[in-house]
């Protein structure tokens, strides 16, 4: 571990455990911190000794999105590609890599969580997809997320960036398990993997990850493109300086102001 660095890496055991450590804006997905963590992931599977990866987080965040104060000051394009590229990475790993999750994730955050092939969240667990409130949508993140979800819960929140829990997320094929024990469900499904053989956990996330992996190949170049438009857009503009300011973006309706039937 290196003072400054936004992501740690630390292996034993045969786990490798990557932690994100950006306070100051909640482990958003800067270019800094998605630097260092692409970095961590092929760290870990370089090391022949690791047999599964543990991504996890400090403090009451495990991953607020997109890195808002960035992509108001310039073109998210390369953002997404390379959103998009760590997405790949995560899949494309022949080493298991399981979300530690006892904290708020968002947007981009979540899409990091479906890309992992085991959640574990907590009950300090809170999800959204917030990007319906920025004038955006979840583009890049659509293609761990939908092979993964639930139809009609996507929508649900796709369309309404409303919070839901951990049982929730499990419920809808987001998490795997929602538990108080955090570090305990991690430990037993951990100790499992390492009863397993190399090869076999290989071939075995390939299969687990062949509609994601489709779905990259198929979609992942448009929705690159389609974040890159939807972020240079004027309402997003507006939606991410309103979020900046703590003010509601201009087309937010006021619910006082809705009478009933409205």
């Amino acid at each position: 571990m290196t003072d400054g660095e936004l992501v740690h890496l630390e292996t034993g055991g045969g786990i490798a455990t990557i932690t994100l450590d950006s306070p100051h804006n909640r482990n958003a997905l800067s270019r800094r911190l998605v630097s260092e963590l692409t970095a961590g992931l092929r760290a870990a599977d370089a090391d022949a000794s690791v047999r599964a990866i543990v991504l996890t987080h400090t403090g009451t965040t495990f991953c607020a999105g997109a890195d808002l104060s960035e992509a108001a000051s310039g073109s998210m394009s390369e953002a997404a590609s390379v959103l998009l590229g760590m997405i790949r990475g995560i899949i494309d790993l022949p080493t298991p890599v399981i979300a530690s999750v006892d904290g708020n994730a968002r947007a981009g955050g979540i899409g990091l969580i479906g890309a992992c092939d085991i959640a574990v969240v907590g009950p300090r667990s809170t999800f959204a997809l917030t990007e319906v409130r920025l004038g955006l949508a979840p583009a890049v993140i659509s293609v761990a997320l939908l092979p993964r979800l639930d139809p009609r819960a996507a929508s649900r929140y796709y369309l309404t960036g409303e919070t839901f829990d951990g049982a929730e997320a499990v419920r809808i094929g987001l998490a795997t398990i929602a538990t108080d024990d955090v570090g305990a469900s991690v430990a037993s499904i951990t100790a499992n993997l390492l009863k397993a053989s190399p090869q076999g956990l290989a071939e075995s996330k390939r299969l687990a990850t062949a509609p994601i992996r489709e779905a990259i190949a198929a979609h992942g170049d448009m929705m690159v493109d389609l974040s890159a438009r939807l972020f240079a857009s004027d309402e997003a503009r507006e939606g991410m300086v309103a979020f900046l300011e703590r003010r509601p973006p201009r087309w937010a309706a006021d619910p006082d102001a809705q009478g009933p039937g409205t």
